[in-house]
């Protein structure tokens, strides 16, 4: 089976080459791997260092800046494997948990796969309390219209089957897409969906964190969209 690693990219030029050593570590036996670099736009020289990789992985750079649901899109598209991985650049989540996400779908028990930060007892980095709130009530808003139980909807880690992401088309272009997908999928009633703990390495904003207020104000209206009007 192959399985296709979509990253995407923004100014990540301090941890994306330790990011893709790590993809590049991790064993799965009997898989073949497929990383795609998404580059969105960065100005940072990220550009640059991803320059090393090329005719290695599969480099996609993107002329105008599209946001990171814009970069998974040009992912999926891109992606040839039978299972698509999410894999954030900024070092939050940890490459070698794939087996651990992807052991529902190799038992054919899952569809799609949620890697949760709220369950488990793998190691967190203690940091924001408001983040902590924010996130916990966007996946219980999200659970209300989809009547799904999952603990952390907004989660950096998703693993689809790739019949599942074709069965649809994103629309939103930055962080929205996580309430867009998550609305989509439990529409279609049809996919088996996991949810397993995994450990969280999060960043400060002077580390290089990216999301804001606003992008938990815009989830809001993308879980009320893309439940009731689309």
């Amino acid at each position: 089976m192959k399985i296709s690693i979509v990253i995407p990219i923004y100014n990540e030029k301090s941890t994306i080459a330790e990011l893709i050593a790590r993809v590049e570590r991790v064993q799965l036996p009997g898989h073949e791997k497929e990383l795609l670099l998404i580059d969105d736009c960065s100005t940072d020289g990220t550009r640059e260092i991803l320059a090393q990789w090329e005719g290695k992985h599969r480099i996609i750079y993107h002329k105008q800046n599209a946001g990171k649901g814009g970069a998974v899109k040009t992912g999926i598209e891109h992606a040839l494997g039978e299972v698509v991985i999410i894999q954030d650049a900024d070092l939050e989540y940890d490459p070698a948990q794939y087996p651990l996400l992807l052991g529902p779908i190799f038992q054919n028990l899952a569809d799609v796969v949620y890697g949760s930060r709220f369950v488990g007892d793998y190691p967190h980095r203690v940091l924001y309390f408001w983040h902590y709130c924010g996130n916990r009530f966007l996946t219980l808003l999200s659970n209300v219209f989809t009547n799904l139980n999952l603990t952390d909807m907004e989660t950096g880690y998703k693993v689809f089957r790739r019949e599942v992401l074709h069965s649809f088309t994103l629309a939103e272009k930055r962080f929205g897409f996580e309430p867009e997908i998550t609305a989509k999928i439990a529409k279609q009633k049809k996919w088996r969906i996991y949810e397993v703990g995994i450990s969280y390495a999060g960043r400060t904003y002077e580390e290089g964190k990216k999301i804001s207020w606003r992008d938990g104000v815009w989830a809001i209206w993308c879980i009320i969209r893309y439940n009731i009007f689309n």
